[in-house]
């Protein structure tokens, strides 16, 4: 009789293979989480009875104090992998959880395991960084995506450029690595040149002996074999394709490996969790007590960065509210702010807030063992707007010069009107691709919309002076009112423009009458 870790089960399309620890479908495996696989085992071993939330908290997490929520994420993370025979996985409300239909126990023979190019027992190394910084700010997201990491076996961490997707991730790894016997490998491709050398990088930084030119996601994916591993693809917005090749073949081949990737967008393959990394949290305008501002993190972010350059900063009640409306107009993104911390330990807080409408001469002078894209706030915004088509470049410039914000609607008449007589991409593939727009919450009196972040927004006001015309040669609204347009765009603090109202403007400067909305818009 089989012992139940080598046990089968079998329902129409699906096995459940307990010594591999796999899910299959047509037998092809499907990516699952450790931790859902054993949520999934449990299930699947009562036989069609109720097993209670408590049950399956004690099973899968002896020992450790749980909440609700993690376990709700990983059920998800269950059901998605059953995909559209999700409804297999039923909820008893309040009681607990069970799994539908006749499962069939079996056992199988597995063969051997295939030749890799490593000693069999040999386990990867990590190679992450060993300087560590405070990560401020993220406290929260680190523990929830260490759920997540360990529902899911694919998770991308998506946003802007500076926004800390690296950092977040390395911390990340590092917070998770016990669970995969410390073997985690970090693939930084950010300095490669093109897509053909990720493959190569990511060997070596699995310390595969093997020929650059032979490398393929399916070579890599036969050395890793069953060996337990946390592989990280940092930075992989310019490599995209390649690097959504090698996470599918490690995920469909490797059942023992989870990949963490950073990127601008999704790598969009099978079983993939998307998280979006958000701006650090700025005070609001008419908030003034000091305890309070200091609660923001992108003031503590400012504070902290500050004082290590200069360590008789100590920033009181007034400095603090500089400091605040620094953070906001800022948008509360990382790397600008710490161009401005450093600027403010040289200048003080005074000089750098009357001089921000200079921001790309203000916000540079980043770290030496940087990136040189991030070595200046113009450097950052240049990559990410250079990874957009054209048509979609274009949009942004115009979408930019609306501070209030626009509803998607309104970006797809002014995406029409941009493209008209071609075939236009979707607006929304502005924000899903480089994350430069943020979506504003529905109040009471404007509906749902979404507004350029303020750097994106500096940036394409100035390409707008630049650039008086589009790709067909039709003056462009940047054109008609390049001499407004290369003014600096601060964002409204006191009284900004609803939404609403802007989308209306900017519905109108579609026609004949552009170039007068756009002056009473900045005039308001």
């Amino acid at each position: 009789m089989s012992s139940p870790v080598d046990r089968t089960y079998s329902f129409g399309h699906w096995l459940i293979d307990c010594q591999r620890r796999e899910l299959r479908y047509n037998n092809v495996a499907v990516p699952i989480g450790s931790r859902a696989f054993e949520i999934l085992e449990k299930l699947v071993g009562s036989a069609g009875l109720l097993v209670t939330k408590d049950d399956l908290i004690g099973s899968v997490w002896s020992g450790l104090t749980v909440e609700d929520n993690t376990l709700q994420v990983h059920i998800s993370a269950v059901r998605k992998a059953l995909g559209e025979d999700r409804n297999l996985l039923k909820t008893v409300s309040g009681r607990g959880y069970t799994l539908a239909g006749t499962w069939r126990s079996g056992h199988l023979d597995h063969p051997a395991a295939a030749p890799v190019t490593i000693p069999a027992d040999a386990l990867f190394s990590s190679n992450l960084p060993s300087i560590r910084a405070p990560l401020i700010g993220r406290e929260d997201s680190l523990s929830e995506l260490s759920d997540v990491l360990s529902a899911y076996r694919a998770v991308t961490l998506v946003g802007p450029g500076g926004i800390g997707k690296t950092k977040l991730a390395i911390e990340l790894a590092r917070s998770v690595a016990p669970s995969f016997n410390d073997s985690v490998a970090l693939v930084e491709l950010a300095a490669l040149q093109g897509a053909a050398l990720a493959a190569s990088a990511t060997a070596r930084a699995l310390r595969l002996a093997s020929n650059d030119k032979e490398v393929t996601p399916a070579s890599i994916a036969q050395a890793i074999g069953t060996r337990r591993l946390l592989l990280v693809l940092d930075n992989c917005e310019h490599v995209i394709e390649a690097a959504a090749q090698i996470a599918s073949a490690v995920l469909h081949y490797c059942p023992n490996v989870t990949v963490l990737a950073t990127s601008r967008e999704g790598l969009r393959i099978d079983g993939e969790y998307v998280a979006a990394v958000p701006a650090l949290s700025v005070p609001d305008p008419d908030m003034h007590a000091p305890d309070l501002l200091l609660r923001a993190s992108a003031v503590q972010l400012f504070v902290a960065r500050t004082r290590a350059l200069r360590a008789s900063f100590v920033a009181g009640a007034e400095e603090l509210q500089k400091i605040a409306a620094i953070c906001r107009r800022l948008d509360g993104i990382p790397l600008a702010l710490e161009f401005a911390a450093a600027r403010a330990a040289n200048l003080g807080v005074d000089a750098v807030l009357l001089r921000l409408d200079k921001r790309f001469e203000l916000l540079n002078g980043g770290r030496r063992d940087q990136l040189p894209r991030h070595q200046t706030l113009r450097a950052t915004l240049d990559w990410s707007y250079d990874l957009l088509p054209p048509a979609e470049q274009n949009l942004l410039c115009q979408l930019a010069v609306f501070p209030a914000g626009f509803t998607l609607d309104a970006a797809s008449a002014m995406m029409d009107d941009l493209c008209r007589g071609r075939t236009s991409s979707k607006p929304c593939s502005i924000w899903s691709r480089n994350r430069w727009c943020r979506w504003i919450p529905p109040s009471r009196d404007d509906g749902a919309s979404w507004r350029a972040l303020a750097p994106m927004r500096w940036r394409s006001s100035q390409t707008q002076a630049s650039s008086s015309r589009l790709p067909d040669g039709r003056p462009s609204l940047s054109g008609r009112s390049s001499r407004r347009s290369a003014m600096p765009l601060p964002l409204p603090t006191t009284s900004p423009v609803s939404p609403r109202r802007s989308e209306t403007c900017m519905r109108r400067s579609i026609g004949r009458s552009r170039p007068v909305e756009i002056r009473r818009l900045e005039s308001s």
